[in-house]
């Protein structure tokens, strides 16, 4: 019985997206050494377009690929990898990825993450949630880690693959998978659909770490499964900031993104059809 509390929870949240990665065997790449690598092409839009599928991955680390796995995603030819970790992170983590793919360090809001201040104050911090939502609302680093991001999307005439990624590709990415389908004209639903879909691609991953987080730092087991999970009141909780403070998405992505009207019509036009 112990920690049967904290997987059927964890079950709970997992069952609400297997519809949503009912295309999970054309969508997800499946590798040995990482996971939540997968396109987030596919999607329709709201004017009636679909996202191009082989041009825009999303993943979760990088350091322990496989030499098949290097052949796998040298297949896929992508040509840049955007790492939104820390030095900390990227340190005792550093990517694995093919000669030809050139490797973007965005690591803003990342800085501290992984140094010994932030090991000190692991333990508190993982006795409540709190600062998960803190982390999707606090929206100052997120110009200095995402608008390097659409500038290269936007210039991207070549339409060569890309691809995003932190440490388990939910927080970070995801934040950054959703303006990305949000500024290609995606509706919200299937927005916050993708983003959860990382308890679908995240489950065992997720359900040892549940168990490490309760064992080693004595977590409320609710708190440990909140804090491992892709709840869509995260992703939520910063379009409703952005709009607090921006009006609307819009204009957020203008302002701080840089990506005027010309540049999302750009935009749209390399990675929908």
């Amino acid at each position: 019985m112990k920690h049967l509390f904290s997987t059927i929870l964890f079950i709970l949240i997992l069952f609400k997206s297997f519809s949503q990665v009912s295309d999970s065997s054309q969508r997800e790449i499946k590798l040995q050494g990482a996971v939540n690598f997968r396109d987030i092409g596919g999607y329709k839009t709201k004017n009636g377009k679909v996202v191009k599928m082989h041009l825009l991955y999303r993943s979760a680390a990088l350091n322990t690929l496989t030499n098949q796995d290097m052949l796998t995603i040298d297949s896929l030819g992508i040509k840049y990898d955007f790492d939104f970790r820390g030095p900390y992170e990227v340190k005792v983590a550093e990517d694995r990825i093919p000669n030809t793919t050139i490797r973007i360090s965005l690591p803003a809001g990342s800085e501290n993450i992984g140094d010994s201040a932030y090991m000190k104050n692991m333990g508190q911090l993982m006795k409540s949630d709190k600062f998960i939502l803190n982390f999707y609302t606090d929206l100052a680093p997120f110009k200095y880690r995402y608008a390097p991001l659409f500038d290269s999307l936007v210039a991207n005439q070549s339409m060569s693959p890309i691809l995003f990624h932190c440490t388990a590709g939910k927080d970070r990415t995801g934040i950054a998978a959703a303006l990305i389908l949000y500024a290609l004209g995606v509706d919200e639903k299937t927005i916050y659909d993708d983003y959860e879909a990382t308890n679908y691609y995240r489950k065992r991953e997720n359900e040892k770490a549940i168990v490490n987080i309760i064992k080693f730092y004595g977590t409320n087991e609710q708190v440990a499964v909140n804090l491992m999970s892709a709840k869509r009141e995260y992703i939520e909780a910063t379009f409703n900031t952005i709009r607090a403070n921006y009006g609307t998405i819009e204009n957020y992505l203008n302002e701080e993104m840089g990506l005027n009207r010309k540049k999302i019509i750009r935009l749209q036009k390399i990675y929908t059809k």
